[in-house]
């Protein structure tokens, strides 16, 4: 069985290693020796070398496979594997057409999966979906579908989970330490203070001393 390689290694590295490894099976007799030849031995790897179309084709597939991708992900993916620029524009517009790659369905998944599993804002949301290349107006409407009510339910739920560990600290650093893990996942600085505030009147914080305004820690 051909050994699966990932990218970022080659796929003519994973072709030319099945290949080898298929010369030498077929230059080996039942006792290990090699062999004199023959018409088994002399067609090992012996196909007419694939088109870069065919290869881009392959690439994409197999990096489909582990997970979705965007258009740039994949083309990215082409130019480094020196693919040419116009049988990679033709395939990718191909896996467009028949729905493989879809930049707003991916989109719409990162925000789904980056709030709920890691508590993302929609700040830190947008950033992470341009620098896989998706377009802004995709990214408007993904984001867009989170309104504020949601993201501020996720913040208070991120500061319930945190707040036990920050007890025993004094008000003014609890304080920081919570709005500013907030604002490291994309929260405004406004609604994260806000949040971390109440969250520590319930606890029985005085609210007249929680009124001055802190800058998280970075």
């Amino acid at each position: 069985m051909t050994r699966r390689t990932e990218w970022p290694g080659s796929e003519d590295d994973t072709s030319s290693a099945a290949g080898d490894a298929e010369t030498r099976q077929g230059r080996r007799g039942r006792h290990g020796r090699e062999s004199s030849g023959g018409p088994d031995a002399s067609r090992a790897g012996s196909g007419p070398p694939r088109t870069p179309e065919e290869q881009a084709r392959a690439i994409c597939l197999r990096l489909l496979t582990g997970s979705p991708r965007t258009r740039k992900q994949l083309g990215d993916a082409l130019h480094q594997r020196g693919i040419p620029e116009e049988a990679a524009e033709e395939v990718l517009s191909r896996f467009e057409d028949v729905g493989l790659i879809d930049d707003a369905a991916f989109a719409d998944a990162w925000v789904e999966s980056r709030h709920h599993g890691r508590g993302l804002a929609r700040r830190a949301l947008v950033r992470e979906l341009r620098t896989k290349g998706v377009d802004s107006a995709l990214i408007d409407v993904a984001v867009g579908r989170l309104d504020s009510e949601q993201e501020e339910a996720t913040a208070r739920e991120l500061v319930d989970r945190k707040l036990r560990s920050t007890r025993g600290l004094d008000r003014d650093k609890r304080l920081r330490r919570l709005a500013g893990m907030l604002a490291r996942k994309g929260y405004p600085e406004g609604l994260a203070l806000r949040v971390v505030r109440q969250a520590l009147e319930e606890e029985g914080e005085d609210p007249a001393l929680l009124e001055e305004h802190y800058l998280p820690d970075t």
